[in-house]
């Protein structure tokens, strides 16, 4: 068992019944996290996610579930703190690198896609 784990981490391996492992853990670690809900109107859009205190070990303000990428673009997330974090920063860096080259902020849709691509190099390295 050790073994396998040692090799699902750096590969895209598929289990006996079928199934990418790393998608498994992928789907595990958005399961245990808490609902996420984004509503678009006319007029803006509202983030909303649940926030538990799961420990008295750490300060509640310095979890931060909804994070602003640029003025127009917001970001909520469901699972791993960390894994968010990373996105984060990676979004961010995105968005300015956009506005380097073209004067004007990058497109919701453009920045979307290019953060996904992101999260699925991961899920496929394992990392």
């Amino acid at each position: 068992m050790q073994l396998f784990f040692f090799f699902s981490s750096f590969f895209s391996f598929f289990s006996p019944s079928g199934k990418l492992v790393q998608i498994e853990y992928a789907l595990a670690a958005v399961a245990a996290g808490a609902p996420s809900v984004g509503i678009k109107a006319s007029n803006g859009v509202v983030l909303a996610t649940e926030k538990k205190q799961k420990s008295i070990l750490y300060d509640e303000q310095s979890v931060h579930k909804v994070e602003p990428i640029t003025k127009h673009i917001g970001m909520v997330y469901s699972g791993m703190g960390p894994d968010y974090r990373v996105l984060v920063r990676r979004a961010r860096k995105l968005a300015q690198q956009y506005f380097l080259v073209y004067q004007e902020p990058i497109p919701t849709g453009q920045l979307v896609q290019r953060v996904a691509s992101v999260m699925q190099e991961y899920t496929q390295s394992g990392m």
